[in-house]
């Protein structure tokens, strides 16, 4: 099964963003070659920008506290394991402090060193990052691993209570949703959504098939169309049915 995830709306699409950005840096940082650390130093910059805006913190801060106050009505509930309803309170809290512990604008220890703030302007530019445009990034590239593995991470911990409290919210809203089963015929799908306006929607589909699902979706009606998996030509339907897998996820 191949799995695809639709945003429905802005901050979902960020948070999404940001925790591929986040898995993208982890990965590359672990490893050791001088190309994984650069596309590593690229997803901290990446991350840097998009994780800029404003009102995140505030924004993940306030769900954190919607999310406390609606699980904690289930305590006593005997269809709900109180051990793991507790682990969910506890994990939230715990991004809850990290995140409110956090001081200025976010990425403000980044913007401030210039060094790394020369090598993003120049790679913003194709093939900007050359050793002859950045001899100093050139040698530091040539450091030991572990030297440069130390500094990607002393670079992204300030930021990590983003990425804790990204991901409590994103599990729960994947979690939020009940799956259900559907046919496209001949490659599409309508459903009308009687005013339920979704958060995110999830579609899992055999890999086998030979097509992409695009979605539009509002308040009224969820269109899904699949389009074959052509890489040279101009997209088409793809005009046979089409068995997929639909999760409505909403906090």
């Amino acid at each position: 099964m191949i799995s695809y995830e639709f945003p429905l709306n802005e901050r979902v699409r960020t948070l999404l963003r940001l925790e591929d950005l986040y898995s993208k840096m982890a990965y590359f940082t672990e490893k050791a070659s001088t190309d994984d650390h650069h596309a590593a130093l690229a997803a901290l910059f990446e991350i840097l920008e998009v994780a800029g805006r404003a009102d995140l913190k505030s924004d993940l801060l306030q769900e954190l506290e919607r999310q406390k106050r609606l699980l904690a009505t289930l305590h006593n509930n005997p269809g709900i394991s109180e051990e793991a309803l507790d682990k969910v309170l506890g994990e939230i809290e715990g991004a809850s402090t990290k995140l409110f512990g956090m001081s200025g604008k976010i990425g403000q220890h980044l913007r401030e060193n210039e060094w790394l703030m020369g090598i993003k302007q120049r790679a913003c530019i194709p093939g900007g990052t050359c050793e002859f445009d950045l001899p100093s990034y050139h040698y530091w590239l040539h450091q030991d691993a572990n030297l440069r593995r130390n500094y990607l991470k002393d670079w992204l911990a300030p930021m990590l209570p983003i990425s804790d409290a990204l991901g409590i919210m994103l599990k729960l809203l994947r979690e939020s949703g009940k799956m259900h089963h559907f046919v496209a015929r001949q490659g599409s799908f309508q459903q009308m959504q009687g005013g339920r306006v979704a958060q995110l929607l999830r579609i899992n589909l055999d890999s086998a098939l030979q097509c992409i699902p695009e979605v539009s979706a509002n308040k009224y009606v969820l269109n899904i169309r699949f389009v074959a998996a052509n890489y040279a030509a101009k997209s088409t339907l793809y005009d046979q049915d089409v068995e997929f897998d639909l999760t409505f996820c909403t906090l």
